[in-house]
C-alpha cells in the first residue's frame, strides 16, 4: 500500500491487486510497532544500523541496512503527515519516554521503538493509503514475462471467477510472506508464499530462503503470537522449575537476545525435559496490574481468551513457532528484482517490497520492528523507481488470449481431478514435514527427508482434488493454487538449508554448529529451471562499515 500510494500520489495510474480486503492484510498483525532513529532527539541511525547488521549474523547488507536506517526517521514523519498518531511523552513528543525497548538492541538508552495507540497493539499505515487513488481486485495471479521482461499479471476475480489480463509498464510484488508453509505459525492463512513463487516461476531469482525465523513467545496450541513487547516490559522466560533460564543463554541481553537466539533457548530447554507439556512460561505477574493493563493490555486479552490464563495472576505456556521469512525475491535497494549491471539475472520490469522480497536488511535473523520499517522505506523506494522505469518503457506486446487460456486452462485442470488427495491433506503434511525437518535445529538427514516429502507432494499436488466446482468465490480452487506456490517455497527453503553448511542467524545445525564466515560469508540464489528442478548461484554479502565479529548477548 506504501508503494501504491507513492506511485498513485505522483501521477501514475495505478492497479492494487490483493487477494484479501487490503486492511485485513497480515500486516494488520504485527503488534510491536516500528523502529526509527530520530537524529534530532539525540539518537543515532547508526547505532540502528549495527544493532540491525548484528541482530543478522552479518548476513545483511550493510548498504541496504544503512539506506533503511538513515532513511527511517524521516519516513517516520511521512507517516505522521498522512494521520498515524504515534504514542507520545508528557509534553507530547516523540521521544525515549514514549517508546519501548525490544529485542537484540544493546543502545537501550535510545529506545527507537515507535507504537502507536495502546502500545501493545500495531501501527498501522493503512488507513492513509485508502486516499489514494486504488483499483481493488481480488486474484490468484501469473505474471507475464517474455524474453525475460515482466508485461504485467493474469488474474482472476474472486466474485466472479473471470479470469483478466492486466497490462502494466512496471509490476510490484507486495505479497508478504510464507509462514503457512510450516505449522505451528503465527501468520495468517493467506501467508502462503504467492509472490516469491510467481517471481520464482517468472525467473526471478529467491535469495537466503534457509532464513526462516521462529519467534519465541507463541501461544501454546494456537501458535498466536504474543509481542516481545512483554519482555520489553520485563516479563521473565521461566522453565518448569521456576528458572530464568536465558541467563544461561545469553546472560547480558537475557530475555532481550535476539528472536533466533531465544528461540534456541527455549527449545533446548524443553528437549532437556525442563518444559510444561511441551511448553516454556512468560511470565508477567512480577509487572503488576496496572502497568500490564497500560502496556500489554492486548497481551492479557489474548491469554484470556484463547488459553484461559490471567497473565495478572499466572504465567501463559508458550513456544517457539514460524513467523517471518528473512529471505524471498531478491532486488536491489530500489526494489528491482533484476541487475542492470547483469551481475545475476532476473525479470526486467519486476520489482518486489515487503516480507515477499529479500533486499537483504534481515540477513539471517530481523529485529523486531524492523518488518514494517521494511515495507514502508521500500514500498517508497521501489514505487519510485517502477515509475522511473515506467516512464521510460512501453507496454510489452503479448496476446491476451494466449495468457488468459493458459491460466483457464490450468484451473480447469484442477477442477477436473477426481480421486486424488484432498488440499487440505497435502498442505498438512507439507507444514508437518518443514516444522519437523526444517525447524529450530536442523541437521542433514532430517532436512533432505523433509525434501524428498515435498517433492513427493508436488507430484501429488498435480492430482488434488477440488470439491467445490463452481466460479464464484471458489476458495476451495484457490486454497489449490496458494498449495502450489507453498510447495515452490518449501522446496527453495529445503535446497538453500541443506547447501549453507554452517550455523548463522536462525539457520541453526546440528552437524555444521559453528559460523563460516571463511565459507559461507555469501547469500544462496535460487533459480527454477525449465523442467522446475533448482540450479543455484551465489554473490558476496556487502560489508561497509561492520566487520564480521562474534554475536553475544
Amino acid at each position: 500500500m506504501r508503494a501504491a500510494l507513492e506511485a498513485a500520489r505522483s501521477g501514475a495510474n495505478v492497479a492494487m491487486l490483493s487477494k484479501v480486503y487490503p486492511v485485513r492484510s497480515h500486516s494488520n498483525a504485527a503488534q510491536g510497532g516500528i523502529n526509527a532513529a530520530l537524529t534530532d532527539r539525540g539518537d543515532d541511525w547508526h547505532e540502528h544500523a549495527y544493532d540491525t547488521v548484528k541482530g543478522s549474523d552479518f548476513l545483511g547488507d550493510q548498504d541496504a541496512i544503512e539506506v533503511m536506517c538513515r532513511e527511517a526517521g524521516q519516513e517516520l514523519i511521512n507517516l505522521e503527515h498522512m494521520g498515524v498518531i504515534f504514542n507520545r511523552d508528557e509534553e507530547g513528543r516523540l521521544g525515549t519516554r514514549a517508546l519501548r525497548r525490544t529485542a537484540a538492541r544493546p543502545h537501550v538508552l535510545r529506545r527507537r521503538h515507535h507504537g502507536a495507540g495502546d502500545p501493545a497493539r500495531d501501527v498501522r499505515a493503512d488507513p492513509q493509503v485508502q486516499r489514494s487513488r486504488l483499483r481493488r481486485v481480488v486474484r490468484h495471479g501469473t505474471l507475464i514475462t517474455d524474453h525475460g521482461r515482466c508485461g504485467g499479471v493474469v488474474a482472476m476475480e474472486m466474485r466472479t471467477g473471470e479470469v483478466h489480463a492486466i497490462r502494466a509498464k512496471a509490476t510490484i510484488l507486495a505479497t508478504g510472506g510464507l509462514g503457512r508453509v510450516f505449522e505451528p505459525s503465527t501468520n495468517a492463512l493467506i501467508c502462503t508464499g504467492d509472490g516469491m513463487s510467481l517471481a520464482y516461476r517468472a525467473g526471478a531469482p529467491l535469495m537466503d530462503m534457509e532464513m526462516v525465523q521462529y519467534h519465541p513467545t507463541t501461544l501454546k496450541g494456537s501458535g498466536v503470537l504474543l509481542s516481545e513487547g512483554a519482555r520489553g516490559e520485563g516479563a521473565y522466560l521461566i522453565n518448569s522449575r521456576g528458572e530464568r533460564f536465558m541467563e544461561r543463554y545469553a546472560p547480558n541481553m537475557m530475555e532481550l537476545a535476539s528472536r533466533d537466539v531465544v528461540s534456541r533457548a527455549e527449545i533446548t530447554e524443553i528437549n532437556e525435559g525442563n518444559d510444561i507439556d511441551g511448553c516454556v512460561l512468560l511470565d508477567c505477574r512480577h509487572l503488576g496490574r496496572a502497568k500490564i493493563m497500560e502496556r500489554l493490555m492486548y497481551i492479557h486479552e489474548v491469554a484470556m481468551d484463547l488459553v484461559g490464563v490471567d497473565i495478572i495472576k499466572d504465567p501463559v505456556p508458550i513456544r517457539p513457532g514460524v513467523h517471518y521469512q528473512m529471505g524471498g525475491i531478491k532486488t536491489d535497494v530500489d526494489g528491482r528484482c533484476w541487475d542492470p549491471s547483469g551481475k545475476w539475472k532476473g525479470v526486467e520490469g519486476l520489482f518486489a517490497a515487503g516480507e515477499t522480497a529479500c533486499v537483504s536488511v534481515h540477513g539471517g535473523n530481523r529485529l523486531g520492528a524492523n518488518s514494517l520499517l521494511d515495507t514502508v522505506i521500500f514500498g517508497r523506494r521501489s514505487a519510485e523507481a517502477a515509475m522511473a522505469y515506467a516512464s521510460g518503457n512501453n507496454h510489452l506486446e503479448f496476446s491476451e488470449d494466449t495468457w488468459v487460456g493458459g491460466e483457464k486452462a490450468m484451473m480447469q485442470g484442477f477442477l477436473d481431478n477426481s480421486g486424488g488427495d484432498l488440499v487440505a491433506r497435502v498442505r498438512l503434511d507439507m507444514a508437518t514435514a518443514m516444522d519437523e525437518g526444517l525447524g529450530v535445529y536442523r541437521l542433514e538427514e532430517g532436512m533432505q527427508e523433509a525434501l524428498d516429502k515435498v517433492r513427493g507432494m508436488k507430484d501429488r499436488f498435480k492430482n488434488v482434488v477440488v470439491q467445490d466446482k463452481g466460479k464464484a468465490f471458489n476458495t476451495n480452487l484457490i486454497f489449490a493454487l496458494e498449495l502450489g506456490c507453498m510447495l515452490d517455497c518449501a522446496e527453495a527453503i529445503a535446497v538453500g538449508a541443506i547447501d549453507r553448511k554452517e550455523s548463522r542467524g536462525a539457520h541453526s545445525r546440528l552437524d555444521y554448529a559453528a559460523r563460516d564466515d571463511e565459507n559461507w560469508m555469501k547469500h544462496i540464489l535460487l533459480y527454477q529451471g525449465p523442467g522446475n528442478e533448482v540450479t543455484k548461484e551465489y554473490v558476496p554479502i556487502v560489508i561497509t562499515q561492520w566487520q564480521p565479529e562474534e554475536r553475544k548477548y
